[in-house]
């Protein structure tokens, strides 16, 4: 609908559709339900829902727009490239050369075809990408419950909300029983929000992580149940206000200047005109639009265009501008010759291919013009918990004082059998970083009295449940810490779930507030009588509730603390009180009379639990690929700094021995968002190095770590998951988004999707990049070594006249346009196909700024096109000067007749060899500097499998060897058509030069391969391969000149 675009611009954050009188946290339920005109018990009437559907419009973030065949169909051949080609085809039919001109149209058709048919497939790929199953809701109307789509939600509209229930719309809560939300994808907190129905805020500023009165749009019930009345929908709530807010993605928009009356004069109107004519003009050509390798190639064609026309001029000069058809055909096979024509219908199937590649390996791409410039990342800002971790808890340790320590090694968080435990009567500090230190035991065989007390929290302070499933399976259920700590209790023989069982029954709960951080329950012991309460929370407020806690014995504890944390862990205090605790009633509990204070209080402490969210296994290997490939990692993360520390250690983000960077660099590895906040952008800039970790993120820090990349001239990937992560994928120059956890919003903003949340994944796209850059370099030098060739060939050929001072051309443009199109389109396109190197992810990501134009390829352009223009050149003059006494003809540049027997056969000899050399040039672009016939002779049948690996370029080039056959002999289409005819004793010269041309090709390689090992640019085989040698190539910068590491390069 039409609504779901309104400009949202004025909209007030808390606020309705329609504005209240205040924001709904501000006002009590009562009050909304007033406002809103419904009924809190019957909700609306099913006709004044519908009414407010069409006044309000869908509640959606607004529907991408859909496959236009049309415009796709439009933009292929409204683009500066096809309107070349088509000003080539204008002046061919111009002068009546309707076979030159008929063969070009069938080019640029096949060219449109398919580039249409590739987009086509790509925007229905895209659009395929959305969720086949529309969220529900369930709404009260009419005094009935039902279930409707979520999109069909109105304000007012009174929905019920139970726990995994994802919620559909910003809601005012009426009534609810401990209900928690799980709002990290909009406020990147991790602890679920506490929810109170009849809290009243006066601060209308209160922000959204603190309306404990409100759930919000896409936010997860954790806990719980309620009622509540829908006050926005749509991008009135606070998830549309951010994706609203993601139409800022960095790029800047033409703006009139005006005074300060708000008028624009004249002259800053015309030249605000200009530059709009400009940026419109820019985007046609291409040359301000699209990724930087997109960019740069449409420059390329525009300076090869100018060339062109230059070359064509020349071409009219020599012939001192005669008007003659032959000598404009001349022109115009200089012209076409000079023209990388299959560029674009190769680079539209090679981007369409990589993009079907990356879906086999789980990498969906939303925006195809990024795809290519995944090989230019120089920097990865990742998040932590759901992508570099699992996002599940375990336990990872736990400190009994005058006990001992349990430490727990598993690699399944849910299953309370795996894995081993082990006991050390040390505590935390003292002890090793080992995974296991101290005694391997048996948990059910442990009795002690202190790890009973300690246990009773861990299973009764807990509202997750651990249960093993009939095929014997492990199931769990709550919030991941509380399941962490519940598996932990499962392991030492506790039943895997709270109270309420035949043990113990539960009397009260007070939650954890957020404000507290503390959760306790009231427990009666069924065999005794007696009342206890559990309590659990962050150490410092535990503490503070404890008896007996000394200066010296709190000195300890949070000693103990730091330890756990430097592992990596989140670390909770466990208290209990067993006896003075006066009996509750029923009534007391569910009426809510109990204060938590009077109970909270002369606690005894029981110990610490550090409960750990483990890295994907994959994570490391990730990383260090990514060092390996010289792309720089940053955890960007909203954990607590010394945790995020031990993570990026365990993956590799930071150096192992982080005692050894130089002290300038080691206090800025690792800073807290509001310390990177305070820093000015200059501040930032002055830097040594930015932070590889970044705590307690705020969405506006992770935006500003990507500002202080690309002011560095990097080239960054961001990764995220949740709405918070929205603006910050946005601008970064890729965004990849998580497809199996990540929200809607983020998915939205990304360039390309995750499909399984694996940070592995983010290495598939990154070698992918680079297989394309790779793949589009070999397609771009195979065209434009082949342009050279042909240019140079044509020029020098303009000194060669017959009788009537006319040069004739020693290739036809009906010859040229033959093998590019059948030649050049097809090998082309099986060079976009060919496979990465293996060694593609062991060199630093390609220049953004030079694309693919290295010194490496300009030198190649240069080298092989000489080459070519040598064989070609030699093959002509050696057939017209030695077999024909160098007679021109006459007229050979219209039509045969028998004095041109000669320039014909030449012409042959020459496209023969021009053919045959063209499509084996290819088969030498494989690889850019190993000999093509390396393993030929010791190994002839890998050498050949080699060759086969590749089926659509081995079919392509002996399409293109076995093709100039048809075109030499048959008749009237070599004669009448090509302008050439049959050859005979000419094959020995063709042989003869096709042999030189790969004599100076393998010539060139082996130059190279001298000058790049004198150089130490090709490294040798296997060295510097280990964890080791990368940490000390990617952190050498950060070590001190005494180190270890820096001495021992420094011998090297």
């Amino acid at each position: 609908m039409a609504v779901s675009k309104q400009v949202i611009e004025g909209h007030v954050s808390g606020q309705a559709n329609e504005p209240l009188t205040r924001p709904a946290h501000c006002l009590s339920a009562t009050n909304v339900i007033s406002e809103l005109q419904t009924e809190a018990t019957a909700g609306l009437t099913q006709a004044e829902a519908v009414a407010r559907l069409e006044r309000y419009g869908g509640n959606d973030l607004g529907e991408e727009q859909g496959v236009k065949p049309l415009e796709i169909l439009i933009a292929q051949v409204v683009n500066a490239m096809t309107m070349i080609l088509l000003l080539a085809l204008a002046a061919s039919f111009g002068i009546q050369a309707w076979i030159e001109g008929g063969v070009l149209a069938f080019l640029i058709a096949i060219n449109v075809v398919i580039g249409f048919i590739q987009d086509l497939q790509a925007a229905r790929t895209i659009a395929s990408l959305k969720s086949l199953n529309s969220a529900t809701a369930r709404v009260i109307r009419d005094g009935v419950t039902t279930t409707v789509e979520a999109a069909k939600l109105v304000p007012g509209d009174i929905i019920e909300l139970k726990v995994g229930d994802s919620v559909p719309a910003d809601a005012r809560i009426i009534e609810c029983v401990n209900l928690e939300a799980d709002e990290a994808l909009l406020t990147g907190e991790s602890v679920p929000a506490r929810k109170y129905p009849e809290e009243v805020y006066e601060d209308e500023s209160t922000g959204p992580g603190d309306r404990l009165n409100v759930v919000f749009s896409s936010s997860v019930i954790t806990k719980g149940r309620g009622r509540a009345v829908v006050f926005a929908t749509g991008m009135f709530t606070e998830i549309g206000a951010i994706a609203a807010a993601l139409g800022d993605d960095g790029s800047k928009k033409r703006k009139r200047k005006r005074d300060e009356n708000g008028k624009v004069s004249f002259s800053d109107r015309l030249n605000y005109i200009g530059l709009r004519i400009y940026d419109e003009l820019g985007k046609f050509l291409g040359v301000t639009v699209g990724t930087p390798l997109q960019r740069k190639l449409a420059q390329l064609f525009h300076y090869i265009f100018i060339f062109a026309v230059i070359c064509a001029i020349i071409v009219l000069a020599a012939n001192k501008f005669k008007t003659r058809n032959d000598v404009i055909i001349y022109a115009v096979a200089t012209a076409v010759g000079t023209l990388p024509v299959t560029l674009i219908l190769v680079l539209t199937i090679t981007m369409a291919a990589g993009t079907k590649i990356m879906v086999q390996r789980n990498v969906v791409v939303r925006n195809m013009r990024s795809l290519e410039a995944l090989g230019g990342v120089t920097n990865i800002c990742s998040d932590k918990t759901g992508t570099l971790t699992q996002g599940k808890m375990v336990t990872r340790m736990a400190w009994i004082p005058n006990l001992g320590t349990y430490s727990v090694d598993t690699s399944e968080p849910y299953n309370p059998e795996a894995g081993s435990v082990a006991f050390s009567p040390s505590e935390p500090r003292t002890m090793g970083r080992s995974a296991i230190d101290g005694t391997q035991v048996v948990p059910t065989d442990e009795k002690h009295a202190p790890l009973q007390s300690y246990l009773d929290i861990a299973n009764l302070a807990n509202l997750a449940v651990v249960k093993r499933l009939e095929d014997n399976t492990w199931q769990a259920n709550g919030d991941p810490t509380e399941i962490a700590m519940q598996v932990f209790a499962t392991r030492f023989g506790r039943p895997g779930h709270g109270a309420n069982g035949a043990d113990w029954t539960q009397l009260a709960e007070f939650p954890f507030d957020s404000s507290i951080k503390k959760m306790s329950v009231l427990c009666q012991d069924n065999a005794t009588g007696q009342v206890q309460i559990f309590t659990k929370g962050a150490v410092e407020r535990v503490l503070s509730s404890c008896v007996a806690i000394t200066p010296d014995v709190e000195r300890d504890i949070l000693a103990n603390m730091e330890a756990l944390a430097r592992r990596g862990l989140r670390v909770l205090a466990l208290a209990s009180k067993s006896s003075g605790i006066r009996p509750v009633s029923e009534e007391e509990s569910k009426k809510g009379l109990l204060k938590r204070e009077e109970f909270e209080r002369d606690l005894e402490f029981r110990g610490l639990i550090g409960i750990y969210d483990p890295p994907r296994p994959e994570s490391r290997p990730s990383v260090f690929k990514c060092h390996q490939a010289g792309i720089g990692v940053h955890m960007l993360t909203g954990d607590h700094p010394e945790t995020a520390r031990a993570i990026a250690i365990e993956v590799g983000i930071l150096p192992a021995r982080m005692e050894l960077v130089r002290a300038d660099i080691a206090q800025g590895l690792v800073m807290a968002a509001h310390d990177f906040d305070k820093l000015s952008e200059d501040e930032l800039d002055r830097l040594p190095e930015l932070p590889l970790v970044v705590a307690r993120c705020a969405p506006s820090t992770k935006v500003r770590m990507i500002d202080a990349l690309h002011r560095r001239g990097k080239y960054v990937a961001m990764t995220g998951d949740g709405v918070n992560d929205s603006p910050s994928l946005k601008r970064a120059d890729v965004g990849i988004a998580m497809g199996l956890n990540g929200s809607d919003v983020a998915k939205g903003a990304a360039d390309i999707v995750l499909s399984d949340d694996n940070f592995a994944s983010i290495l598939n796209a990154v070698e992918e990049g680079r297989r394309i850059f790779d793949n589009v370099q070999k397609f771009m030098l195979h065209v434009l070594s082949a342009n050279v060739g042909f240019v140079t060939t044509l020029l020098v050929g303009l000194a060669y006249k017959d009788a009537e001072g006319v040069s004739i051309f020693q290739i036809t443009p009906v010859e040229i346009l033959f093998m590019l199109l059948v030649a050049g389109a097809f090998t082309e396109t099986g060079l976009g196909y060919e496979s990465a190197s293996k060694h593609i992810l062991n060199r630093p990501p390609q220049s953004i700024k030079r694309g693919v134009f290295t010194n490496e390829f300009i030198a190649d352009l240069f080298a092989y096109g000489i080459i070519m223009a040598v064989c070609l050149l030699s093959a002509f003059i050696i057939v017209i000067f030695g077999f024909y006494d160098g007679n021109f003809g006459h007229d050979c540049n219209l039509r045969y007749s028998d004095s041109c027997e000669g320039v014909f056969r030449a012409r042959s000899t020459c496209y023969t060899a021009m053919m045959w050399i063209f499509v084996f040039f290819a088969w030498e672009l494989v690889d850019a500097r190993l000999s093509f016939f390396h393993g030929a002779f010791n190994n002839t049948k890998a050498w050949a499998a080699r060759l086969w690996k590749n089926p659509f370029l081995f079919w392509s080039v002996v399409a293109g060897f076995v093709g100039v056959f048809p075109t030499l002999y048959i008749p009237v289409i070599n004669k009448k058509v090509f302008l050439h005819a049959g050859i005979d004793k000419e094959w020995g010269i063709v042989f003869a030069v096709t042999i030189l041309f790969f004599l100076g090709a393998e010539s060139w390689k082996w130059a190279k391969r001298v000058y790049l090992r004198k150089h130490n640019l090709m490294h040798k085989k296997g060295s510097g391969s280990s964890e080791e040698d990368l940490e000390k190539r990617t952190f050498e910068r950060f070590y001190s000149s005494d180190s270890d590491f820096a001495s021992s390069d420094g011998e090297k």
